[in-house]
Protein backbone atom coordinates (compact mmCIF):
# COMPACT_ATOMS: atom_id res chain seq x y z
CA UNK A 1 0.00 0.00 0.00
CA UNK A 2 1.33 3.50 -0.74
CA UNK A 3 1.40 5.38 2.61
CA UNK A 4 -0.17 8.28 3.22
CA UNK A 5 1.95 11.75 3.83
CA UNK A 6 1.05 14.74 5.55
CA UNK A 7 4.04 16.88 4.34
CA UNK A 8 6.81 16.66 1.65
CA UNK A 9 9.31 16.59 4.00
CA UNK A 10 8.79 13.71 5.64
CA UNK A 11 10.58 12.04 3.18
CA UNK A 12 13.07 14.20 1.36
CA UNK A 13 15.61 12.90 3.73
CA UNK A 14 15.39 9.42 1.83
CA UNK A 15 16.11 11.07 -1.40
CA UNK A 16 18.53 13.60 -3.33
CA UNK A 17 16.83 13.62 -6.81
CA UNK A 18 13.74 14.59 -7.46
CA UNK A 19 11.76 14.14 -10.67
CA UNK A 20 8.53 16.02 -10.77
CA UNK A 21 5.79 16.70 -12.89
CA UNK A 22 4.39 19.52 -13.81
CA UNK A 23 0.94 20.13 -15.06
CA UNK A 24 -1.62 19.33 -12.02
CA UNK A 25 1.04 18.76 -9.54
CA UNK A 26 2.40 22.72 -9.94
CA UNK A 27 -0.54 23.71 -11.55
CA UNK A 28 -3.35 23.92 -13.53
CA UNK A 29 -2.71 25.52 -16.63
CA UNK A 30 -4.15 28.88 -15.06
CA UNK A 31 -3.38 28.54 -11.48
CA UNK A 32 -0.14 27.64 -9.44
CA UNK A 33 -0.68 25.26 -6.48
CA UNK A 34 1.60 27.27 -4.05
CA UNK A 35 2.45 24.55 -1.27
CA UNK A 36 3.84 22.58 -4.45
CA UNK A 37 6.54 25.12 -5.71
CA UNK A 38 7.25 26.14 -1.56
CA UNK A 39 7.71 22.55 -0.67
CA UNK A 40 10.29 21.75 -3.38
CA UNK A 41 12.01 25.42 -2.69
CA UNK A 42 12.41 23.99 0.57
CA UNK A 43 14.24 20.28 -0.74
CA UNK A 44 16.56 22.61 -2.92
CA UNK A 45 17.39 24.39 0.20
CA UNK A 46 18.51 21.53 1.74
CA UNK A 47 20.25 20.04 -0.95
CA UNK A 48 18.22 17.89 -3.01
CA UNK A 49 18.27 18.29 -6.82
CA UNK A 50 14.99 19.19 -8.62
CA UNK A 51 14.02 18.21 -12.04
CA UNK A 52 10.99 19.06 -13.68
CA UNK A 53 9.78 16.57 -15.71
CA UNK A 54 6.47 17.64 -18.15
CA UNK A 55 4.66 16.10 -21.16
CA UNK A 56 4.63 19.61 -22.32
CA UNK A 57 5.33 19.68 -26.30
CA UNK A 58 7.25 23.13 -26.04
CA UNK A 59 11.31 23.36 -25.79
CA UNK A 60 12.21 24.04 -22.26
CA UNK A 61 12.52 27.70 -22.91
CA UNK A 62 8.74 27.91 -23.49
CA UNK A 63 7.83 25.87 -20.35
CA UNK A 64 10.17 28.32 -18.32
CA UNK A 65 8.44 30.80 -19.74
CA UNK A 66 5.06 30.09 -18.87
CA UNK A 67 6.10 28.78 -15.66
CA UNK A 68 7.06 32.18 -14.55
CA UNK A 69 3.74 33.40 -16.09
CA UNK A 70 1.56 31.68 -13.93
CA UNK A 71 3.58 31.89 -10.99
CA UNK A 72 5.57 28.70 -10.38
CA UNK A 73 8.18 29.79 -8.09
CA UNK A 74 12.10 29.78 -10.18
CA UNK A 75 13.50 28.67 -6.67
CA UNK A 76 11.33 24.99 -7.06
CA UNK A 77 13.65 23.68 -9.36
CA UNK A 78 17.00 23.37 -10.68
CA UNK A 79 16.24 22.04 -14.50
CA UNK A 80 13.36 21.21 -16.94
CA UNK A 81 13.14 18.40 -19.16
CA UNK A 82 10.20 18.95 -21.67
CA UNK A 83 8.68 16.18 -23.90
CA UNK A 84 8.95 18.58 -26.68
CA UNK A 85 13.43 18.37 -26.08
CA UNK A 86 13.41 14.85 -26.58
CA UNK A 87 10.72 14.78 -28.95
CA UNK A 88 13.00 17.44 -31.08
CA UNK A 89 15.43 13.88 -31.59
CA UNK A 90 12.28 11.72 -33.19
CA UNK A 91 11.95 14.52 -35.61
CA UNK A 92 15.34 15.07 -36.43
CA UNK A 93 15.82 10.94 -37.65
CA UNK A 94 12.36 11.33 -39.20
CA UNK A 95 11.18 12.07 -42.70
CA UNK A 96 11.66 15.85 -43.94
CA UNK A 97 8.22 16.53 -44.55
CA UNK A 98 6.09 16.97 -41.64
CA UNK A 99 2.64 18.23 -40.68
CA UNK A 100 2.24 20.23 -37.55
CA UNK A 101 -1.05 18.92 -36.16
CA UNK A 102 -1.30 21.12 -33.04
CA UNK A 103 -1.48 24.78 -32.45
CA UNK A 104 0.61 27.31 -34.38
CA UNK A 105 2.12 28.04 -30.40
CA UNK A 106 4.17 24.96 -30.83
CA UNK A 107 6.00 25.35 -33.79
CA UNK A 108 9.44 26.11 -31.68
CA UNK A 109 9.48 22.44 -31.66
CA UNK A 110 11.06 22.74 -35.10
CA UNK A 111 13.22 25.66 -34.81
CA UNK A 112 17.02 24.30 -35.81
CA UNK A 113 15.71 21.00 -37.47
CA UNK A 114 16.13 20.40 -40.97
CA UNK A 115 12.15 19.80 -41.26
CA UNK A 116 9.93 21.05 -44.08
CA UNK A 117 6.82 22.01 -43.10
CA UNK A 118 3.91 20.62 -45.52
CA UNK A 119 -0.10 20.23 -46.11
CA UNK A 120 -1.51 16.65 -44.79
CA UNK A 121 -1.98 15.71 -48.04
CA UNK A 122 2.03 16.19 -48.66
CA UNK A 123 3.27 15.00 -45.19
CA UNK A 124 5.29 11.42 -44.50
CA UNK A 125 5.17 11.98 -40.80
CA UNK A 126 2.62 13.97 -38.97
CA UNK A 127 4.04 15.47 -35.42
CA UNK A 128 1.04 15.92 -33.28
CA UNK A 129 1.69 18.31 -30.47
CA UNK A 130 -2.33 18.86 -29.26
CA UNK A 131 -5.58 19.39 -31.14
CA UNK A 132 -6.11 22.90 -33.10
CA UNK A 133 -8.90 24.00 -30.77
CA UNK A 134 -8.86 21.42 -27.27
CA UNK A 135 -11.48 23.59 -26.10
CA UNK A 136 -14.03 22.69 -28.27
CA UNK A 137 -13.02 19.78 -30.55
CA UNK A 138 -12.13 15.86 -29.56
CA UNK A 139 -10.07 13.12 -31.55
CA UNK A 140 -13.08 12.32 -33.52
CA UNK A 141 -13.27 15.29 -34.82
CA UNK A 142 -9.92 14.24 -36.88
CA UNK A 143 -10.83 11.19 -37.97
CA UNK A 144 -11.17 11.63 -41.58
CA UNK A 145 -7.54 13.24 -41.62
CA UNK A 146 -6.31 10.72 -39.57
CA UNK A 147 -8.06 7.62 -41.72
CA UNK A 148 -6.63 9.44 -44.80
CA UNK A 149 -2.82 9.57 -43.48
CA UNK A 150 -2.89 5.84 -41.83
CA UNK A 151 -3.77 4.75 -45.46
CA UNK A 152 -0.64 6.48 -46.83
CA UNK A 153 1.10 4.46 -43.94
CA UNK A 154 2.27 8.20 -42.10
CA UNK A 155 3.44 7.79 -38.68
CA UNK A 156 2.89 9.52 -36.32
CA UNK A 157 5.01 11.56 -33.41
CA UNK A 158 3.37 12.57 -30.38
CA UNK A 159 4.81 15.21 -28.49
CA UNK A 160 3.04 14.88 -25.27
CA UNK A 161 1.68 11.66 -24.53
CA UNK A 162 -0.58 13.14 -22.08
CA UNK A 163 -4.29 11.99 -22.89
CA UNK A 164 -5.68 14.98 -20.35
CA UNK A 165 -4.87 17.77 -18.07
CA UNK A 166 -6.92 19.89 -15.96
CA UNK A 167 -6.98 23.54 -17.11
CA UNK A 168 -8.52 25.37 -14.69
CA UNK A 169 -11.28 23.00 -12.98
CA UNK A 170 -12.22 21.35 -16.52
CA UNK A 171 -10.65 18.47 -18.00
CA UNK A 172 -9.02 19.10 -21.76
CA UNK A 173 -7.66 16.46 -24.36
CA UNK A 174 -4.28 15.97 -25.07
CA UNK A 175 -2.19 14.87 -27.88
CA UNK A 176 -1.55 11.74 -26.63
CA UNK A 177 -5.54 11.14 -27.01
CA UNK A 178 -5.11 11.72 -30.17
CA UNK A 179 -1.97 9.49 -30.31
CA UNK A 180 -4.15 6.67 -29.11
CA UNK A 181 -7.14 7.07 -31.61
CA UNK A 182 -5.03 7.09 -34.77
CA UNK A 183 -3.01 4.07 -33.19
CA UNK A 184 -6.85 2.27 -33.15
CA UNK A 185 -7.20 3.61 -36.65
CA UNK A 186 -4.39 1.19 -37.56
CA UNK A 187 -1.33 3.83 -37.29
CA UNK A 188 2.08 3.58 -36.34
CA UNK A 189 2.81 5.95 -33.34
CA UNK A 190 6.60 7.29 -31.78
CA UNK A 191 6.90 8.29 -28.35
CA UNK A 192 9.93 9.59 -26.21
CA UNK A 193 7.82 11.35 -23.53
CA UNK A 194 6.48 10.15 -20.20
CA UNK A 195 5.90 7.11 -19.89
CA UNK A 196 8.88 6.02 -22.29
CA UNK A 197 12.49 5.89 -21.39
CA UNK A 198 14.25 8.63 -23.38
CA UNK A 199 12.69 11.55 -20.97
CA UNK A 200 13.58 9.55 -17.95
CA UNK A 201 16.79 9.21 -19.40
CA UNK A 202 17.57 13.09 -20.32
CA UNK A 203 15.91 14.21 -16.79
CA UNK A 204 18.94 11.82 -14.90
CA UNK A 205 21.44 13.05 -17.24
CA UNK A 206 20.35 16.33 -16.36
CA UNK A 207 20.40 15.91 -12.65
CA UNK A 208 24.28 14.13 -13.01
CA UNK A 209 25.28 17.10 -14.94
CA UNK A 210 24.41 19.14 -11.83
CA UNK A 211 25.34 17.14 -8.78
CA UNK A 212 27.49 14.18 -10.23
CA UNK A 213 26.80 10.45 -9.32
CA UNK A 214 23.78 9.78 -7.38
CA UNK A 215 22.47 5.87 -6.53
CA UNK A 216 19.04 5.17 -8.19
CA UNK A 217 17.80 3.80 -4.70
CA UNK A 218 17.59 7.88 -3.92
CA UNK A 219 15.42 9.33 -6.90
CA UNK A 220 12.05 9.93 -5.96
CA UNK A 221 9.40 10.89 -9.08
CA UNK A 222 6.36 12.94 -8.13
CA UNK A 223 3.28 12.90 -10.41
CA UNK A 224 -0.42 12.61 -10.42
CA UNK A 225 -1.38 10.74 -14.27
CA UNK A 226 -1.64 6.58 -14.19
CA UNK A 227 -1.24 6.16 -17.89
CA UNK A 228 2.07 8.99 -17.91
CA UNK A 229 3.34 9.62 -14.38
CA UNK A 230 2.64 6.78 -12.70
CA UNK A 231 3.73 3.68 -15.27
CA UNK A 232 7.02 5.63 -16.45
CA UNK A 233 8.46 6.07 -12.61
CA UNK A 234 7.13 2.65 -11.62
CA UNK A 235 8.77 1.09 -14.95
CA UNK A 236 11.60 2.92 -14.50
CA UNK A 237 12.06 1.66 -11.04
CA UNK A 238 12.10 4.62 -9.32
CA UNK A 239 9.97 5.67 -5.96
CA UNK A 240 7.16 7.23 -6.56
CA UNK A 241 4.99 9.97 -4.58
CA UNK A 242 1.41 10.28 -6.05
CA UNK A 243 -0.59 13.19 -6.15
CA UNK A 244 -4.02 12.19 -5.81
CA UNK A 245 -5.83 15.23 -6.52
CA UNK A 246 -4.98 15.80 -9.85
CA UNK A 247 -6.69 14.09 -12.93
CA UNK A 248 -8.13 11.06 -11.40
CA UNK A 249 -9.61 12.03 -7.70
CA UNK A 250 -12.76 11.24 -8.89
CA UNK A 251 -11.92 7.89 -8.97
CA UNK A 252 -11.73 8.30 -4.86
CA UNK A 253 -13.05 11.01 -3.24
CA UNK A 254 -15.96 11.29 -1.41
CA UNK A 255 -17.88 14.35 0.01
CA UNK A 256 -15.07 16.22 -1.35
CA UNK A 257 -12.60 14.08 0.57
CA UNK A 258 -10.13 11.59 -0.67
CA UNK A 259 -10.30 8.24 1.49
CA UNK A 260 -7.26 6.48 1.98
CA UNK A 261 -8.27 3.17 1.46
CA UNK A 262 -9.91 4.08 -1.72
CA UNK A 263 -6.88 5.57 -2.78
CA UNK A 264 -5.23 2.32 -2.09
CA UNK A 265 -7.81 0.21 -3.60
CA UNK A 266 -8.02 2.08 -6.96
CA UNK A 267 -4.38 1.87 -7.21
CA UNK A 268 -4.65 -1.89 -6.82
CA UNK A 269 -7.04 -2.05 -9.45
CA UNK A 270 -4.33 -0.17 -11.71
CA UNK A 271 -2.04 -3.03 -10.84
CA UNK A 272 0.27 0.36 -9.72
CA UNK A 273 2.09 0.63 -6.47
CA UNK A 274 3.50 3.84 -5.64
CA UNK A 275 5.62 4.26 -2.54
CA UNK A 276 3.80 7.34 -1.31
CA UNK A 277 0.46 9.51 -1.75
CA UNK A 278 -0.63 12.99 -0.49
CA UNK A 279 -3.63 14.66 -1.70
CA UNK A 280 -1.40 17.93 -2.94
CA UNK A 281 2.03 18.39 -3.05
CA UNK A 282 3.00 20.83 0.47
Amino acid sequence: MAALIGAFDEITDNYDVILCDVWGVLHNGVAPFMPASHALAAARKAGKTVVLITNSPRPRAGVIAQLGAIGVLAEAYDRIITSGDVTRDLIASGPRKAFLLGPERDLPLFEGLDVELVAADDAETVVCTGLFDDETETPEDYRDMLTAMQARNVPMICANPDLIVERGDRLIPCAGALAVYYEQLGGTIRIAGKPHRPIYEASLAAAREIRGEFDMSRVLAIGDGMPTDVRGALDFGLDLLYIGGGIHAGEYTINGEMDDALVNAWLKRENAAPRYWMPKLS
